[in-house]
């Protein structure tokens, strides 16, 4: 829903109501109202949301759920280690939701890094048992 796609994102970027509304330069009910889901922006503040907070209209809108970052200031090796790292967590967190579709639960103390490394082996060892291979 666009009204709670936008006030996760002001809460996510620790916007209140009223600072959100002076940067768009509109009233704060303006945007109570588009949170409320009593009124939707209007294609220029759609984009202007864009902007602020760095997502798409796409996203906004509840189109896609996808976000963007700009990465265009980094230098080519700074790009591909980004890159090795989103795929890493494509593949891990894949994995982690085949475990649990499979059944194989896991513990509650598998937040702390120790037993996520245990968690990553038990992974690896399963979808090599299974002849599994997460997506590239």
């Amino acid at each position: 829903m666009i009204g709670e796609n936008i006030k996760n994102l002001r809460e996510e970027n620790n916007y209140s109501q009223t600072a959100l509304a002076k940067r768009l330069g509109i009233s704060r009910s303006a945007v109570n109202a588009w949170e409320m889901g009593i009124s939707i922006p209007s294609t220029q503040y759609v984009v202007e949301l864009a902007k602020i907070f760095k997502v798409s209209a796409d996203y906004i809108l509840d189109i896609e759920k996808s976000e963007t970052i700009n990465i265009g200031f980094l230098k080519k090796e700074e790009k591909e280690i980004i890159n090795t790292l989103l795929n890493y967590f494509r593949k891990y967190r894949f994995a982690v939701d085949f475990m649990n579709q499979c059944g194989l639960a896991l513990s509650p103390d598998e937040e702390e890094p120790a037993a996520n490394q245990e968690l990553i082996r038990r992974i690896q060892k399963y979808l090599k048992d299974t002849n599994q291979n997460p997506p590239d």
